[in-house]
């Protein structure tokens, strides 16, 4: 099932000019309200933020979908994995 052509993020939150790790720790929260399989894109500065958040989601086990520079932030699209019970 492929869907990259309808990729319509179900939230979108702008954290440009929010440092780590405050970042990561909001979309993690944010991820945790979602259901599995949903779409999140956030909005990140470049540098530490682009660098660090994306990793640190993967780690928690979620699916990184699509990095894309919007010239002066970057729009991360990260899908919400299934809990392991």
């Amino acid at each position: 099932m492929s869907n990259s052509s309808a990729s319509i993020p179900d939230v979108q939150m702008d954290l440009r000019g929010t440092p780590c790790p405050i970042n990561f720790v909001r979309t993690k929260l944010r991820l945790q309200q979602m259901a599995p399989g949903q779409l999140l894109e956030v909005w990140l500065d470049p540098g530490e933020p682009i660098e660090q958040v994306p990793d640190s989601l993967a780690m928690e086990g979620h699916t990184i979908e699509m990095i894309q520079d919007m010239s002066g932030f970057f729009a991360l699209k990260v899908r919400r994995c299934n809990p392991q019970a």
